[in-house]
């Protein structure tokens, strides 16, 4: 019987995930399959708890059912239990199990691009604090970063994350970048600012000490103007592409049996269909 994954979200249709599973398939020899699935908030609930009865062995969970699919699993990674939201579902032994990969594919494309990295960062600062800014939080929280402050418009908001997740954090507003920049080791955008179709994320790097690493998650494009002001100035940039290639990993071995490597070769592909979206 050929196996099949999905992701879900809505909308669902930029979804980069069936590119990368689709290519591990191929290069595996899988007679497997990865679709999107488009799945409205109103229906999330019932096709989550009626997903062993699906065509469907798991999925990916994509905006805005991340939180929907925490709470209709039935066993959840610590991860998970701590963070409330899960991208990652698998059903084993007819109950439904949940993981947040987000964690592991960030700390795996730091590692990747900047060996070490965990060494010389004593203060991160973290701009955002939607669903990727508890990932990326809770991932430099697990490394031991020292110091973590999470910059945000809505200080309630960012206050709210530190206490959910439970790791004390620093909060801060835009209105003290200027000043927060000169101690930072690394700075993490978990915005939508720089993304295509949105406001830049203008930040002036001028106080940003040398040796410090700047990161996007953003991908589209893969290089906003945030990541290119900071190689302008000669640091470390890591663009948001990487984190999205290994959180894809641990799902993929989980639905068809086999982990899957991020390779140079995957990420070209991928970069190739990319640059196509950014000249239509």
């Amino acid at each position: 019987m050929t196996k099949r994954a999905c992701v879900i979200g809505h909308p669902v249709a930029h979804s980069r995930s069936p590119m990368i599973h689709g290519y591990w398939l191929r290069e595996h020899k899988i007679g497997g399959d990865y679709v999107r699935h488009e799945v409205k908030p109103g229906d999330v609930d019932l096709f989550l708890q009626n997903l062993s009865s699906s065509p469907f062995v798991g999925c990916n969970v994509t905006l805005p059912h991340k939180e929907a699919a925490a709470r209709n699993a039935e066993i959840v990674t610590p991860v998970v239990h701590a963070l409330g939201v899960a991208n990652t579902l698998w059903l084993e032994n007819g109950k439904l199990h949940a993981d947040n990969t987000d964690v592991a594919g960030f700390l795996a494309h730091l590692d990747d691009s900047i060996p070490g990295w965990e060494k010389k960062t004593k203060h991160a600062v973290v701009f955002g604090a939607g669903g990727a800014a508890r990932s990326v939080v809770y991932a430099l929280n697990e490394r031991g970063v020292e110091k973590i402050t999470i910059v945000n418009r809505s200080r309630e908001r960012a206050e709210q994350l530190s206490r959910e997740i439970k790791i004390e954090s620093n909060i801060a507003g835009f209105d003290q970048i200027e000043t927060l920049i000169s101690s930072a080791d690394l700075l993490v955008n978990t915005t939508s600012l720089g993304m295509k179709g949105q406001p830049p994320l203008n930040i002036d790097l001028k106080n940003l000490k040398k040796t410090a690493a700047v990161c996007d998650i953003v991908y589209v494009p893969l290089e906003t103007d945030f990541l290119r002001q900071a190689r302008a100035r000669g640091h470390a940039a890591v663009d948001g592409l990487g984190m999205l290639l290994h959180q894809a990993a641990p799902g993929f071995e989980r639905w068809f049996g086999v982990r899957p490597k991020v390779t140079k070769e995957l990420r070209a592909f991928i970069v190739e269909d990319l640059a196509k979206d950014a000249a239509r």
